[in-house]
């Protein structure tokens, strides 16, 4: 495991030990964000631990190109039971995924350090969220980051009412889809996003989107220039 220092620098993903652990250390600033999810890295870890940056062997993806709604979606789409905004309220939302409760699991990964650095990311235009209201009440919505690359980096996810994390994932997904956008990781495996659609590549397939994602990126800001 590579003790990361003050230098902006990840060992090759490849290096990540069994449990997908890369390494260990540094700091939540944005130019280590930026270039963790450049990357193929991205921290998690407790409160009470020092910062972990993981390379997962496997990654739980969708490709929004090749992605369709269920049918059962389709009726609670059409009965207009949510209104939905994008980035309304990002510091709402990630928050809330904070602090909401979550059944068998203690506690939470979101420390205030996680909530101070990627709302920078949001107010830089790095960082995107979606709401799902009923009421003119959050009741549902994620967050993740999204570096311009084609490649959206989903983080968290909340539902306060039944169906609304899925309304804020499926709308996100259609919205990528209509982008052409590349992949949206959903990072590790759990059974909630296997149910959304979402489903495991390996390490080294993942490493080609975001080969692909970070030409896109640099061409867009060559053109920029």
């Amino acid at each position: 495991m590579y003790i990361l220092t003050q230098n902006l620098y990840f060992p090759p993903v490849e290096q990540a030990d069994k449990t997908g652990i890369l390494a260990i250390g540094g700091d939540l600033s944005i130019p280590r964000l930026l270039l963790a999810y450049k990357s193929g890295v991205f921290p998690w870890y407790n409160e009470d631990e020092p910062i972990l940056w993981w390379a997962p062997k496997k990654r739980m993806v969708v490709v929004p190109q090749h992605y369709t709604m269920h049918k059962s979606m389709h009726n609670i789409f059409n009965r207009k039971i949510f209104d939905i905004t994008f980035n309304k309220d990002f510091y709402q939302v990630i928050t809330t995924c904070k602090n909401i409760y979550r059944r068998d699991q203690q506690g939470t990964w979101i420390s205030d350090e996680i909530v101070e650095a990627y709302t920078k990311l949001h107010e830089m235009g790095l960082a995107r969220s979606v709401e799902v209201w009923q009421n003119k009440k959050l009741v549902g919505g994620l967050y993740g980051v999204d570096i311009g690359n084609g490649i959206f980096c989903g983080e968290s996810m909340f539902s306060k009412v039944s169906n609304a994390s899925k309304v804020a994932f499926y709308t996100l997904l259609q919205d990528l889809k209509e982008k052409d956008y590349l992949l949206l990781d959903c990072q590790v495996y759990n059974e909630h996003l296997e149910s959304l659609g979402a489903y495991e590549i390996l390490r080294s397939e993942y490493m080609k989107y975001l080969l692909e994602g970070n030409i896109r990126l640099r061409i867009k800001k060559m053109k920029a220039s």
